[in-house]
């Protein structure tokens, strides 16, 4: 019988994560299956809060869990500081891509607002914006 160890609740609130995610990412196999009471419930070790933790932390930088998942070495082995640099350089790429186009958006919105008179007539340069084609 399996007795050391947390449950998932107590792993969900040390890691911060909810006991869904946590199931998820067991089901894709980012996660290791943890050992089992004689009841059925998971027990969960140290190194499974490490890992949980790893990955929260990848997700909070907004790498995409392929790329979570590479720099765990789940698809072969553990990537080089090479290999985790590409990955890193190449997630860079698309943050800054994302920042781009948020500020241009910024922008439109923030015209779109300016020419707004907010008030009761029936023309809206909100509502013919995006009406636009």
């Amino acid at each position: 019988m399996i007795r050391s160890g947390v449950t998932i609740g107590k792993l969900s609130a040390d890691a911060g994560v909810n006991i869904e995610t946590i199931r998820y990412y067991e089901k894709i196999e980012l996660m290791p299956k943890p050992a089992r009471t004689d009841g059925g419930h998971r027990i969960y070790t140290p190194a499974h809060r490490a890992r949980l933790m790893f990955i929260r932390r990848g997700r909070e930088l907004g790498f995409p869990l392929d790329d979570v998942r590479s720099l765990l070495g789940l698809e072969d082995e553990q990537p080089s500081c090479a290999e985790a640099h590409a990955i890193t350089v190449r997630h860079l790429e698309t943050v800054k891509a994302k920042i781009t186009a948020l500020k241009n958006l910024e922008k439109q919105l923030a015209q779109i607002a300016k020419e707004c008179g907010k008030g009761e007539a029936f023309e809206c340069p909100v509502i013919d914006a995006l009406s636009a084609q």
